[in-house]
């Protein structure tokens, strides 16, 4: 958990105690005791392929505890460790070396949906279709072994999406019912609910600086907001001709934060300047009437300077990546059919781009030529998610067949 100091930083960012709605009360669940044997600290270079799966696979570790569609996944930021959710109404942090679990994370009576860690792995939250939103912390420092549950969080009618502050314990979801929360822990108090969309929340995130969030709706409305105002800052909607996405599935801030790229319903992409709140260009690649279902920004220079590269999956099964400078396509990838998930490699491989499919394949590519590096293969169903761990050399995908797998992400040297 957050120091004393870690937490003042996050309010003098952006919120006061006046800020603060409402206390939300700890439901008394009990400490979770694990086996601490084994403390976590395996590397990729351990992890060892799993032999009761098709000579297709070639996946290093399989994760099968789930009993149905696995819809999300996260590898913890320092740690082998990953937490999924599934439509069996369960999550788990379970060790990705060896698929060990560590902690069943129970409690949520409809499917859970998203799941996330804090940005120092301290805590892990899971968010279900039941409008619950469940924390879980760590115990101690001398391992990841052992977890407690923290609180849990109510007030969205169904989760839509989890995103964590990129430098403290401020957590943002985004409701069915419209509504947009934010929560600061442990203490679990509610900071803001916001309203202003007129349709289900379904993406949003805060810019890597941490200073404002940006939403989007099914309608079709894209808002930024200030952390500390219930008021927008801007908002562009459906009725400006030029933003009629037909609904918004899918957004991405560049690392600068100040660019948005927004995908819609059908087809569209947009890009908007977050400091002028207007719209600089819309991107034409697409199969129009399918649905733009990722977007990922990739910094090809290693520094925030320059518009950058930006990459946008869709249900056509293509995977177009942008110049931003000039606002022209750089190249079009393929999957044979819908892309579901697109994760960008941090440095020293900030070139390469990782993409998960309908077709039950992920793919590792080089950003900068186009070309495919690695084929990674052993799911029976779509892949649903993925998640980048161990500084990028690992790849844990969720899956609709019920299984979360583990992958590298390049080639094995020889």
């Amino acid at each position: 958990m957050a120091n004393p100091e870690q937490e003042e930083q996050i309010e003098e960012q952006f919120i006061t105690e006046d800020d603060v709605l409402a206390e939300v009360p700890d439901d008394g669940d009990q400490l979770m005791d694990e086996d601490e044997e084994n403390e976590g600290e395996d590397i990729v270079g351990e992890l060892v392929p799993g032999s009761s799966r098709s000579a297709e696979d070639n996946s290093l570790q399989a994760f099968t505890n789930h009993h149905s569609s696995v819809f999300s996944v996260a590898v913890h930021p320092t740690q082998p460790l990953a937490v999924s959710g599934g439509e069996d109404d369960l999550g788990y942090i379970w060790d990705i070396t060896d698929g060990e679990v560590i902690v069943k994370l129970s409690g949520h009576t409809d499917s859970v949906v998203c799941v996330g860690w804090s940005f120092d792995g301290q805590i892990v939250s899971t968010g279900g279709m039941d409008g619950k939103i469940r924390l879980w912390r760590r115990v101690g420092q001398e391992s990841y072994r052992t977890w407690e549950f923290l609180t849990e969080l109510q007030g969205p009618d169904e989760v839509m999406f989890l995103k964590w502050h990129p430098k403290g314990n401020v957590l943002l979801a985004g409701s069915n019912d419209t509504t947009l929360w934010l929560w600061q822990l442990p203490s679990g108090n509610t900071m803001q609910v916001f309203a202003g969309h007129t349709g289900p929340v379904q993406c949003g995130a805060f810019t890597p600086d941490g200073k404002r969030i940006v939403s989007a709706c099914g309608d079709g409305t894209l808002i930024l907001w200030d952390p500390r105002s219930p008021s927008p800052v801007f908002k562009l909607t459906a009725e400006d001709a030029r933003f009629d996405l037909d609904g918004i599935t899918s957004l991405g801030i560049n690392s600068s934060s100040t660019l948005a790229v927004v995908g819609g319903a059908a087809g569209g992409v947009r890009v908007v300047s977050l400091t002028k709140g207007e719209i600089v260009s819309a991107l034409g690649g697409h199969t129009e009437g399918e649905s733009i279902e990722a977007v990922e920004f990739i910094d090809l220079t290693g520094t925030v300077s320059g518009p950058g590269i930006v990459a946008t999956g869709a249900t056509d099964g293509k995977i177009c990546l942008w110049d931003l400078s000039t606002m022209r396509l750089r190249s079009t990838l393929e999957h044979s059919d819908a892309v579901t998930t697109l994760l960008a490699v941090p440095a020293p491989n900030n070139h390469l781009l990782v993409s998960g499919s309908a077709d039950k394949t992920l793919r590792t590519w080089d950003a900068r030529t186009g070309a495919l590096i690695k084929e990674h293969k052993g799911h029976q169903g779509p892949v649903l998610g993925a998640s980048l761990g161990l500084d990028g050399s690992v790849i844990v995908s969720a899956g609709d067949d019920g299984v979360s797998l583990v992958f590298t992400t390049e080639l094995e040297e020889d």
